[in-house]
Parts: C-alpha cells; sequence; structure tokens
C-alpha cells in the first residue's frame, strides 16, 4: 500500500490506500506548532497508526508548504517557518527508516486530480490552488514536473498580465514584489478588493454570497467584486495556457468552491489566449471543479509513488 501525508500548518492528515486509490484508514492530529522535532514525531506516530490498523507496510509521500532546494536539501518557501533550512526529507527518511518522497502541497493537488481525479487520463494537467494564497503543479503524462529551481507551477508570483492602470503597481506581496497575481486572487486578496471600495470587510464566502443575492442592498457592490476577479483570473490562467497548453486546469482551495467561475472564466479568457485572440478558434482547455475536493493533497502524497511501484 502507500501512504500519503498531508503536513500543513494546522493540522497533519494522513491516509492509507491500496494500489487501486482506495483508502484503507485515515489518521489526523494538530501540527505542533513551531516545533520540528515534534512534527517528524507526529508524521512517525501516524504511519506507526496506519500501519498497525492495516497490518501493512507502506511507501510514504508527503505533501508539504514550500519545497526541497535541489542543491542542499533544505527546505525553502514554507509558510511554516520551523521548516525553513532544516533536512526534512533525509530527517524523515532516518525516522522512518525507509525512503520517503516529497512534494509541494500544490503538486500534490494537481498530481491527485491528474491520477484519479477530476482530470484523470489527460496528457498535461494545470492544478491550481487559490484560497489563503495561490499555488499550482503541472502534471505531464501523469508524472509531476519538477525542475532545477523546484518552482514549476507558480504561478502566483508572476504579475498579474494585461493590467489596467488602476491596478498597478498592484498591492505589496509578502513575496517582496509588486502586483503578484496572488494578491488579486487569494482569498485575503478578494477581500481586500471588496473593501477598498466599500470599506466593508467580507470574507470570500460572504462576498459572493451577496453577489448572488440580487435582493440584499450592497449586491452591486459585490457583484463588481466578482466581475473584476473573473477577468482577473481569465487573464492570469490565459497567461498560463499560452505558455503550457494544458488539456484542463483544476481548481482548488476555498475559492474553487465559487461555482459561478467556471462558467464565467471560460467565456472571458478566450479574448487573452493567443490562438482564440488571433485566430478566432475555440479555446479547447477545460476548467474543471476538484473530483476530490480537501483530501487531493493527501492523496496526491500517496501518488508520489506510482501504481506499478512495488
Amino acid at each position: 500500500m502507500r501512504i500519503g501525508i498531508d503536513l500543513g500548518g494546522t493540522k497533519i492528515e494522513a491516509i492509507a490506500m491500496d494500489h487501486n486509490g482506495k483508502i484503507l484508514s485515515r489518521r489526523r492530529t494538530d501540527t505542533p506548532g513551531s516545533d520540528y522535532t515534534g512534527t517528524i514525531a507526529a508524521i512517525v506516530e501516524l504511519v506507526s497508526q496506519l500501519e498497525i490498523e492495516t497490518g501493512r507496510t507502506g511507501n510514504v509521500g508527503i505533501g508539504m508548504p514550500g519545497a526541497i532546494h535541489p542543491g542542499t536539501g533544505l527546505l525553502k518557501n514554507s509558510n511554516s517557518t520551523c521548516l525553513n533550512g532544516q533536512p526534512l526529507q533525509a530527517d524523515l527518511e532516518t525516522a522512518l527508516q525507509r525512503s520517503v518522497r516529497l512534494a509541494n502541497d500544490a503538486d500534490c493537488f494537481a498530481l491527485s486530480e491528474a491520477t484519479d481525479g477530476a482530470a484523470a487520463g489527460l496528457a498535461v494537467v494545470f492544478g491550481v490552488i487559490v484560497g489563503t494564497g495561490t499555488g499550482g503543479g503541472v502534471v505531464v503524462k501523469g508524472q509531476l514536473l519538477q525542475g532545477p529551481n523546484a518552482i514549476a507551477g507558480e504561478w502566483g508570483h508572476n504579475p498579474l498580465p494585461w493590467s489596467k492602470p488602476e491596478e498597478l503597481p498592484g498591492p505589496p506581496c509578502y513575496c517582496g514584489k509588486f502586483g503578484c497575481i496572488e494578491t488579486f486572487l487569494s482569498g485575503p486578496g478578494l477581500t481586500q478588493d471588496y473593501r477598498s471600495v466599500t470599506a466593508k470587510t467580507y470574507d470570500a464566502k460572504n462576498i459572493v454570497a451577496l453577489a448572488n443575492d440580487r435582493t440584499q442592498r450592497g449586491h452591486a457592490a459585490a457583484e463588481a467584486t466578482m466581475q473584476r476577479y473573473e477577468q482577473r483570473m481569465a487573464k492570469a490562467l490565459a497567461s498560463v495556457i499560452n505558455v503550457l497548453d494544458p488539456d484542463a486546469i483544476v481548481l482548488g482551495g476555498g475559492l474553487s468552491n465559487i461555482q459561478r467561475l467556471y462558467e464565467s472564466i471560460p467565456k472571458l479568457w478566450g479574448e487573452y489566449v493567443f490562438s482564440a485572440g488571433v485566430n478566432g478558434e475555440a479555446v479547447r482547455t477545460r476548467l474543471l471543479p476538484p473530483l476530490h475536493g480537501d483530501s487531493s493533497g493527501v492523496r496526491g502524497a500517496a501518488w508520489l509513488w506510482p501504481k506499478n511501484y512495488s
């Protein structure tokens, strides 16, 4: 069997999964704060519990925030700061006494949806996370695309393309730049855009609900906010299509639950996709909701070991 671990900032989830994708057991525990040693111990304990419950041993894959630096083997770019600069893979392999595969949590999401999720069987899949932040992963013929800088799919830290004058220079991003896609398309970005017009602080769920209810006072401002959001997402995803030309883009994260995106975005992105804008061709890339929802990350971690791996 294969074991998947989703290492999050507040919780660690673990599943045991057979070679057909059936979940045999599931466990979760709180992430032990800023305690690196405690995090290693918690993962070891979860693996032990799953193996006792199933009576089997498993290959372990782990999805985590950040990425392993290809040169040093140390973790980088993690918002769980206690992990940064640590030899996470080496320490886990020592503690678990076996080989371990690790990937960014957005990569795991993409791999899950490309393996047996919404985009199963498609050749090129771009998995997008839109939630507290933004992230992405690329899967080509069932394999994660992992380049020499370990940043494949990090679309959120490109500038918003085809920006309007009033969108420049854009909000400050934690990466040190201004106007990154993440500052517009994350949940906090949507909240900030609505607040900049109304001086009211609503989360994404409430903004969407207000936009969808024409009987409510404030509907017009919420609807205008959503239309700006959709235009920006259409531009951002069109720039990905122009480079990658994927068969499908699958949305994940909290904002992937906004159903109107799947109808509106494909109607808008044709203006910016090269073949459609120049030749008037239909954009054949599909925009899809996730099949496995919140379970995609942990399932993708398990799929870091391919189906034919024994």
